[in-house]
């Protein structure tokens, strides 16, 4: 039922915020919002706190999802390669301090930029597709918290999240760690829209799937009963 379902959207946020929240408020730093890593690191990290690393998990764990809908799901295979390949993009977008660390400076800029580049060449070529697919689903309550997901991930917390805004507000006061404490719970909240987002369209695309061959079969089957009654 869809009720039961938003009900444990609602008690898994929760739990997962508050269990962050008290992890903090019971060992103060615990959550590793601001590491510095070393004396050549002016501004510090929060690569390494559990709300970076539960992002990356939704993030995996999108991804998964709509590479399922793209394998079982064919109708709706370019909306979901489209998404899935936005998960990826953000995946190594939230893993840019590991692969310019430890691997190569400016790597994580290659690889989403081939990464989009091969998105946008997919979409372009797909576009006929793409638009069938999304009229079959539209309206649709998954498509619709993805979308309210990325206007918090790409508009309100690239904005809100502003460093020199914060330095404006706070003044002398301005510690980074407040920053980043912000942006990092609201890209939190922006992944969580986006991960329910993503099991309520697969859930449409699997129910799409399984209900698009019933139509036919149904005027078949009056069909032959009209032709049936017109024997007698």
């Amino acid at each position: 039922m869809v009720w039961i379902r938003y009900l444990v959207y609602f008690i898994t946020i929760a739990f997962v915020t508050w269990a962050l929240t008290q992890m903090e408020i019971a060992s103060p730093g615990s959550l590793k919002l601001h590491i510095v890593t070393g004396q050549s690191d002016v501004y510090g990290t929060s690569e390494f706190s559990p709300v970076e690393i539960i992002q990356a998990i939704i993030l995996v764990v999108c991804g998964l999802i709509m590479g399922w809908v793209a394998r079982y799901c064919p109708s709706q295979r370019p909306v979901a390669i489209a998404f899935g390949g936005l998960a990826l993009i953000f995946l190594v977008r939230e893993s840019d301090y590991f692969l310019d660390r430890y691997i190569a400076d400016n790597l994580w800029q290659v690889l989403a930029a081939i990464f989009g580049s091969l998105l946008i060449v997919y979409t372009f070529r797909q576009r006929k597709r793409l638009t069938i697919a999304l009229a079959r689903i539209w309206p649709s309550p998954g498509l619709t918290l993805l979308f309210a997901g990325a206007v918090i991930l790409f508009g309100f917390v690239l904005l809100v999240g502003h460093e020199r805004l914060w330095i404006s507000i706070l003044g002398d006061a301005y510690q980074r760690v407040i920053k980043l404490a912000l942006e990092e719970f609201m890209e939190l909240m922006g992944y969580f829209l986006w991960m329910i987002g993503t099991v309520e369209y697969a859930l449409q695309a699997r129910a799409i799937a399984y209900r698009a061959p019933q139509p036919a079969a149904r005027r078949k089957r009056d069909t032959r009963r009209r032709k049936a009654k017109g024997t007698f």
